[in-house]
């Protein structure tokens, strides 16, 4: 899989999903196929999509960094934390850690709707790499000063807001629904598949309208 197009066939060949479908396999993944990168077209793709997303009065204040280089790729994992309710997990180990990142940046200081634009940007590159059969972790702990080495002196006037961790998941992530008032935090089971507990409809509804 070398590419956006690789990636998208075989997930055709598969069967399309549905759009909800595709929500629920938007998860965050945090261990990946280190052996099958995703190629520089198809991360120029996710970004060529960002930019055509909606912007708070059409400012469109992100900027992106591509950091695919092994070296690069490398000393950037150095600066991100993983997982902060998996107390036992320091992270993804060799063979497992993402083959590429997208940097997320507001141009100079970031505005009142900075990180509404962001947001939307993020959902939408994580969305459109779940439908080509990649998937990514959005990384918001993370050292700006490792951040701004990789990217070099194009970063100096930037600030860094989010960092996405790209690669083929080699993981499971299901979702299940939380009972009322029940601990919402992830947790991975005995056969290593990743648990998201989300909110029932009911519990998340501040009025039904009926």
């Amino acid at each position: 899989m070398g590419d956006r197009e690789t990636l998208r066939q075989a997930k055709l060949s598969s069967g399309l999903l549905d759009f909800e479908d595709l929500v629920r396999a938007c998860r965050s993944y945090r261990r990946f196929r280190a052996d099958e990168p995703l190629g520089r077209g198809f991360l120029l793709a996710l970004v060529d999509i960002a930019r055509k997303c909606a912007s708070a009065a059409n400012r469109q204040p992100l900027r992106y960094a591509i950091v695919d280089e092994p070296a690069a790729a490398a000393e950037l994992f150095g600066g991100l934390r993983w997982a902060a309710a998996l107390k036992e997990w320091s992270g993804p180990v060799e063979g497992e850690r993402p083959s590429a990142y997208i940097v997320i940046f507001a141009d100079g200081e970031p505005g009142n709707f900075t990180w509404c634009d962001c947001g939307i940007a993020a959902q939408t590159i994580a969305l459109a790499a779940t439908e080509a059969g990649a998937g990514l972790c959005m990384l918001a702990s993370f050292d700006p000063k490792v951040v701004r080495a990789v990217v070099g002196e194009a970063a100096d006037a930037l600030t860094p807001l989010l960092v996405l961790a790209l690669g083929v998941p080699a993981e499971t992530s299901v979702l299940e629904t939380a009972a009322s008032g029940a601990d919402l935090a992830y947790w991975r089971g005995p056969d290593d598949v990743h648990h998201v507990p989300k909110r029932a409809l009911a519990d998340v509804l501040v009025a039904s309208g009926e």
